[in-house]
């Protein structure tokens, strides 16, 4: 299926590479499937991920893996919250937070409080809110970010 979004231009996503949130998003809940967009030559590792709407081309979310810049993230999420993914394990678990990206980037922030849980395998998503104060809506990451990029 060819897409043409706001931010990548025209691109070719395969049927079996989008992934639906029955319940859409936080703040979107009628965009409900997805792709997952990233820079091939560096590897789904190397930072900012896109979650693009299949739905609506000019909508694409900036997300990361949270371990990158919170490397005890453990969010304590209720498994009621999770059923209509399927059975989630190690290897078809993907946790992905959303990264907000001001004009001042040195203000980069993830939103550790409503991490994006994916079943690899079964292709279903949903984003879920994460009680207690542990983790922060606005996670300030650009000098954690500038600091592993020395480490390179």
């Amino acid at each position: 299926m060819k897409v043409n979004t706001k931010i990548f231009g025209e691109v070719d996503i395969l049927e079996e590479r989008m992934i639906t949130f029955t319940g859409g998003i936080i703040g979107f809940p009628d965009l409900k499937q997805f792709a997952l967009i990233y820079d091939a030559d560096r590897g789904t590792d190397s930072g900012i991920r896109w979650l693009q709407s299949i739905q609506e081309p000019g909508f694409a979310m900036p997300v990361m893996d949270p371990l990158v810049v919170c490397p005890d993230y453990n969010p304590e999420v209720e498994d009621e919250l999770l059923q209509e993914l399927g059975e989630l394990n190690s290897d078809n678990l993907l946790v992905l937070v959303t990264v907000t990206v001001p004009s001042d980037i040195t203000k980069m922030t993830v939103n550790l409080k409503g991490p994006i849980i994916i079943n690899s395998g079964s292709r279903k998503a949903c984003q879920v809110i994460v009680e207690g104060d542990t983790y922060a809506v606005k996670f300030p990451i650009y000098d954690i970010l500038q600091a592993n990029k020395g480490g390179e």
